[in-house]
């Protein structure tokens, strides 16, 4: 019998299954990232320790989606720029026209009172403003 605690985090699939539901449907699809040391990302684009990314096929090159990191090669500001961010740091992915998709909780060990008082996202200006729906 596996243990659940044993059992692999649900979060990558969830953030696969969301992107192909957003690309299948013509949506853009962003992440809200919580940064922290272990998030490669240019930090001039980061507010309030956090950063929202859109990772559709025009906006990346080289996109994985794996079970431990999200990498990819983007622009910003017009200057390529490798990404890389730990799925455990992913706070939400929604479709930036209609703001749906699905919010994450921060494990005790790395989530600050602010985040756990602000559940929602940061988003980027003229977009939607997510509908999420937050799992345990």
């Amino acid at each position: 019998m596996i243990d659940a605690k044993d059992s692999s985090s649900t979060r990558p699939y969830l953030i696969r299954a969301l992107y192909e539901w957003c690309t299948d449907n013509g949506f853009t699809p962003f992440i809200a990232v919580l940064v922290d040391g272990t998030v490669r990302v240019p930090n001039e684009f980061v507010k309030d320790g956090e950063i929202v990314l859109n990772i559709s096929f025009d906006a990346t090159s080289s996109l994985n989606l794996g079970n431990d990191t999200i990498e990819f090669k983007g622009r910003f500001g017009g200057v390529a720029r490798d990404i890389l961010v730990p799925v455990d740091r992913v706070l939400a992915i929604y479709a930036r026209e209609t703001g749906q998709g699905m919010s994450f909780p921060m494990l005790a060990s790395v989530a600050t009172s602010t985040e756990l008082e602000s559940p929602e996202p940061p988003r980027p200006s003229g977009g939607a403003k997510p509908s999420l729906t937050r799992i345990k």
